[in-house]
């Protein structure tokens, strides 16, 4: 079984209910932690987990939304781990991703050395492992492994999504994209996707330009719901909602995403929960005639 644990549901836009966008994911031994938006920590604590317990950090695209709390997740992890022989986090994401850290770490240059001069047991940097990634098999340990695929979020180029899977249970986290055949391809037959969703048709009547831009790189619930029939998938799990959804609006949600999807259909406020077990897949291109 995977356990994923929508850790934030939000957007760039600061929501008092939703964090930034973050998903945890539980595989056999094995903790990942996809994408650090806003507020990841509390939501790790909520979810029992934290920064020192991660196996590793994976990242879909380097937007500020997505990365935000990355140097709280890289301090916080330095200063709460107390093995000195604890291992590098290893932080797989896009090219680009090791300037990031490179600058999260130069941000807290100060932090860092007021604090290998006051305790003698902290004697370098946090530790890091960073691999910049496009493709393929990207994580092998025991029986979980992770892979790599090219997702649509241009001009964010590249962004990647990725497929978790373990004993048998498969989940994709496809990040931002808009539809394309590179997460068609990786979540052929996962059993749950993990999609980010924005509402085109509010998004659209909005008066500011820049507002109704975001909806030529994000999928809308429906295209999201279109996705996971040609994979095939088990379970549609929604997040990263825009505009965020409002108390009593979940089955608005629901049905327009039951409109492309007619298998299970997830969503909900940060910390919802969802398990994946073997077998839970679809067949593709289910989607009804006139849908």
């Amino acid at each position: 079984m995977i356990e994923v644990t929508l850790l934030g549901t939000g957007s760039p836009i600061p929501d008092p209910r939703r964090a930034g966008p973050a998903t945890l994911v539980r595989a056999g031994d094995q903790t990942f932690l996809v994408d650090c938006g806003r507020g990841v920590q509390q939501r790790l604590a909520a979810a029992g987990a934290s920064a020192g317990a991660l196996t590793a950090l994976l990242l879909t695209h380097l937007h500020s939304d997505h990365i935000a709390d990355l140097g709280d997740l890289l301090i916080t992890r330095w200063v709460t781990t107390f093995d000195p022989d604890a291992p590098a986090l290893p932080i797989i994401g896009p090219p680009g991703t090791r300037d990031v850290v490179d600058g999260m770490l130069a941000a807290f240059g100060h932090d860092i050395g007021y604090r290998i001069a006051h305790h003698p047991d902290l004697t370098g940097p946090p530790r890091v492992d960073v691999r910049e990634v496009e493709s393929g098999t990207v994580w092998e340990r025991g029986d979980v492994q992770v892979r790599v695929g090219a997702t649509d979020h241009r001009p964010v180029a590249p962004t990647l999504g990725f497929r978790i899977e373990h004993a048998g249970a498969s989940v994709v986290l496809a990040g931002d994209t808009v539809p394309c055949a590179g997460l068609d391809d990786l979540a052929r037959g996962a059993g749950a996707l993990v999609h980010t969703v924005i509402r085109k048709d509010l998004i659209s009547l909005l008066p500011q330009q820049r507002a109704r831009d975001i909806c030529d790189y994000h999928s809308s619930v429906e295209e999201a719901g279109a996705t996971a029939t040609r994979a095939g998938v088990g379970i549609l799990v929604l997040t990263h909602y825009v505009p965020g959804i409002a108390p009593g609006q979940e089955e608005e949600w629901r049905a327009l995403a039951a409109t492309t999807f007619h298998r299970q259909i997830e969503l909900g406020d940060d910390l919802h929960r969802v398990e994946v077990h073997p077998g839970m897949c679809g067949a593709p291109d289910e989607i009804r005639p006139g849908a």
